[in-house]
C-alpha cells in the first residue's frame, strides 16, 4: 500500500482501496469496526476531546533564541547609542557591528531596522545604517512634548492617587540615585525611563506610557557635535528631583509638582 492511499485510511475515508495482484485499484467496502470508529472519532471532535486520528501538534521551533539574540543586540546598540560609542552621523555596517558584538549580520540587521523605525538612525543603501544628527532644537522640542503630555497626568494623579502608591514609587527613585553614582550615562537613562514608566503607569494608560517612553528614550539620544553626555554631578542632580518630586506628590503640592517637572524635562538629556 502506497503512502497516499495509508493517509486515505488514516483518516477514516469510506471509499478506502487496495491493490489487487494485477496493480489495479479495487474499492473495498468499509468494515463495520471502521464504521464505529470513525463515528467514535467524529464525536469526539465535536465534543473537543483528542482521538488518535488527530495530526500530532508540532514543538514550536527554536526561533525564540534568535528573537533573544536580536533583542540582546538591539539593548546593546541602544545601551552604545546614550554612551556614545555610536557617533551621530556616522555610517555602521551590520556585518562590522555583528563582528563586534560577537555575531553573526542578521541580528545586528534586525536590530538596526528597529532603530530606524525608532529614529535613532537611518538606512544607508549598500553601506549600512547612519546615526541620526540631532540638534538642541530637538530636544528643546522634546522637551516641550513631553512636558504637554506627562505635566497634566501627573498634576491629576497628584490629586486623587493615594499617598501609599507614590510611596511604591520610593525604590525606583533610590535606584537612579543609585545609578547616577555609577557615572554611566547608559546605566542611568536606563534607571530613569524606569522610574517616569512606573509613575505615569498609575494612569492605567497603556498608551500613553508607550508613547512617553518613546519621547523618553529619544530625548537620551546624542547630539552632533555636542558632549557625550552630562557628568556623575549632573546625574545626581536629575537623580534628585526625582525624589523631590515624590515627596511633593505625597504632599500633593502641585505648584511644586509643575516647577519640578517642567525643571526636570528642560534639563533632561
Amino acid at each position: 500500500m502506497n503512502q497516499g492511499m495509508q493517509g486515505s485510511m488514516e483518516t477514516g475515508n469510506p471509499q478506502r482501496a487496495q491493490l489487487s495482484a494485477g496493480g489495479m485499484r479495487v474499492p473495498q467496502q468499509p468494515r463495520a469496526a471502521d464504521v464505529d470508529r470513525q463515528r467514535d472519532a467524529a464525536a469526539g471532535a465535536v465534543r473537543g476531546e483528542h482521538t488518535h486520528s488527530e495530526a500530532p501538534i508540532p514543538r514550536p521551533r527554536p526561533a525564540v533564541q534568535r528573537s533573544s539574540v536580536r533583542g540582546q543586540i538591539l539593548d546593546a546598540l541602544r545601551t552604545a547609542l546614550v554612551a556614545g560609542e555610536l557617533t551621530p552621523g556616522e555610517v555602521y555596517s551590520a556585518p562590522a557591528l555583528g563582528e563586534r558584538f560577537g555575531v553573526s549580520a542578521t541580528p545586528v540587521r534586525e536590530a538596526m531596522q528597529q532603530l530606524a523605525q525608532e529614529g535613532a538612525v537611518e538606512v544607508v543603501p549598500n553601506r549600512g545604517f547612519r546615526v541620526v544628527e540631532r540638534g538642541a532644537l530637538e530636544l528643546a522640542e522634546l522637551a516641550e512634548v513631553r512636558s504637554l503630555i506627562e505635566v497634566p497626568v501627573m498634576l491629576r494623579l497628584a490629586r486623587s492617587m493615594p499617598v501609599e502608591r507614590w510611596a511604591d514609587l520610593r525604590p525606583l527613585a533610590e535606584a537612579t540615585v543609585r545609578a547616577a553614582s555609577s557615572g554611566c550615562r547608559a546605566t542611568y537613562a536606563e534607571s530613569d525611563r524606569a522610574f517616569h514608566r512606573g509613575l505615569l503607569s498609575l494612569a492605567g494608560n497603556d498608551q500613553l506610557v508607550q508613547i512617553a517612553e518613546d519621547l523618553h528614550r529619544r530625548s537620551q539620544w546624542p547630539l552632533v557635535g555636542g558632549p557625550v553626555g552630562r557628568g556623575r554631578a549632573e546625574l545626581l542632580a536629575d537623580a534628585a528631583e526625582h525624589t523631590a518630586l515624590l515627596d511633593a506628590l505625597i504632599a500633593r503640592d502641585l505648584e511644586v509638582v509643575r516647577s519640578l517637572v517642567g525643571e526636570h524635562f528642560a534639563g533632561a538629556r
